[in-house]
């Protein structure tokens, strides 16, 4: 058992209180109410956690990253590149990745959401070189598990290489049989569907630029059969829009329509350049939206259209994709940059507290669970907690629990507990040597790179 103390600002998701204690008993949250008392006559009493300085919140919910990408932050060739640009340069690099970087590179994306507040994340790993071999995605689940973090690993895919008239070098691509083939493999091993789950996987065929409409049919009927989620970058720049028309014959949304990849298990990544009639699609079919800020400013791709999207009822998360084009993984930052970003629409356009639940409640509704995304008895114990009493947050007592999207120079949270384990304590990882894994990253970093 875990007791947090004397909370001094506890965000549900739904409201603030202030003064109370939360006990965690295994996974689970037991009860929240002013000075809880444990009898712990029968066995060990619980660890209690003085929480009298902080603001708590829901843990952070990513819904979109590339873990590899941390290897090739701030490449200064691709800096000011746009998208199509910067995956050519790119792909030259990642097809020289093997299981050793995959494995550095997650913990240091793991680690850093961890660190940021997230408690709960997705990955789409898309690229397998010929050469790897076949366990780039196992590797990848490993090391999410050892850094504590839950975990929704999207198999990505892609088919088209610059032979077939696709983007990237045919030494990254793979059959559509391999595909489908390991897609299945990783579900019956890894995939847990019951509550309270800490892997979870869906498919994601990388865009549609880069694997073939039958793909794209055949993978949702892989994930129809197997009962998990699909997910893709969508609409993320005007060149996909052209693209799409050039190859197919009409917009990305329409594609994916008629390869059945709309509804409510479903998820797209940017979803920046939609037209009013597809946004109403989205909203007739329950297909959700990503919103990756941080991303779309780095890239120069667009701003997509969230307030008009939750005005409609469109499910929105947020998510702070691939740390080449971020170029970190800091979860709290996006919840700011989303705030921010959007406010350019107006000041009503959205607050403070709406930015935090796309974060929690709006990325746990993506990822299809009603287990995470609030803190409430019976919900997994996964939140995270803030120290206030800093000098970037002096002033702020009037409102902590904004003071988290409006206020602070730096986003690492003080605590943070996934799954009823405390994997963050006074801002450091409980769950990995910090020094190693970043002088192991930055020499994965230098052999890719020299590759």
């Amino acid at each position: 058992m875990t007791l947090l103390k004397g909370i001094k600002t506890l965000f549900t998701g739904t409201e603030d209180i202030h003064g109370t204690d939360i006990l965690i008993e295994d996974n689970r949250i037991s009860r929240i109410e002013r000075d809880i008392r444990v009898d712990s006559s029968g066995g060990e009493p619980p660890e209690e956690i003085d929480c009298s300085d902080m603001v708590v919140i829901p843990g952070l919910v990513n819904t979109h990253h590339h873990f590899f990408q941390t290897l090739q932050r701030c490449l200064p060739e691709v800096q000011d590149s746009p998208l199509f640009d910067w995956l050519v340069r790119l792909y030259e690099i990642w097809k020289h990745m093997d299981e050793e970087s995959v494995y550095w590179s997650t913990l240091v994306a793991c680690g850093e959401l961890l660190k940021t507040g997230c408690t709960t994340t997705s990955d789409q790993l898309y690229v397998f070189p010929e050469w790897a071999g076949g366990r780039l995605a196992d590797v990848e689940i490993e090391a999410a598990m050892k850094a504590g973090i839950r975990f929704h690993p999207t198999r990505g895919s892609m088919s088209r290489g610059k032979s077939s008239g696709g983007l990237p070098p045919d030494v990254v691509v793979q059959t559509e049989a391999e595909i489908l083939r390991d897609s299945e493999r990783l579900i019956d091993a890894y995939h847990d569907p019951g509550p309270g789950a800490m892997v979870r996987i869906a498919l994601a065929p990388c865009s549609p630029f880069s694997v073939s409409e039958a793909l794209l049919k055949e993978t949702r009927e892989l994930a129809t059969r197997k009962g998990v989620l699909l997910h893709t970058h969508l609409a993320e720049t005007e060149d996909e829009n052209a693209y799409c028309i050039e190859n197919y014959g009409v917009r990305p949304l329409e594609l994916m329509e008629r390869c059945g990849w709309v509804g409510p298990d479903v998820w797209y990544a940017h979803g920046i350049h939609f037209t009013d009639r597809e946004l109403e699609r989205l909203k007739q079919t329950d297909t959700g939206i990503c919103h990756c800020p941080t991303s779309n400013m780095r890239l120069g791709s667009g701003v997509a259209r969230v307030p008009e999207m939750l005005k409609m009822g469109i499910r929105v998360g947020l998510g702070v994709d691939g740390s080449a084009s971020n170029d970190s993984s800091d979860m709290l930052g996006e919840v700011r940059n989303c705030f921010l970003l959007n406010r350019l629409g107006g000041s009503a356009a959205i607050t403070a507290r709406e930015s935090i639940r796309l974060g929690t409640e709006g990325g746990a509704r993506l990822l299809g669970r009603d287990d995470i995304g609030s803190i409430e008895p019976g919900k997994t114990a996964d939140l995270v907690g803030v120290r206030v009493s800093t000098i970037d947050r002096a002033g702020a007592v009037h409102d902590y629990t904004a003071s988290l999207v409006l206020c602070g120079c730096n986003h690492t949270v003080d605590l943070n507990i996934v799954n009823g384990k405390v994997v963050v304590r006074d801002g450091r990882l409980l769950t990995m040597d910090e020094e190693e894994v970043t002088r192991q990253a930055n020499l994965a970093a230098r052999r890719l790179l020299k590759g």
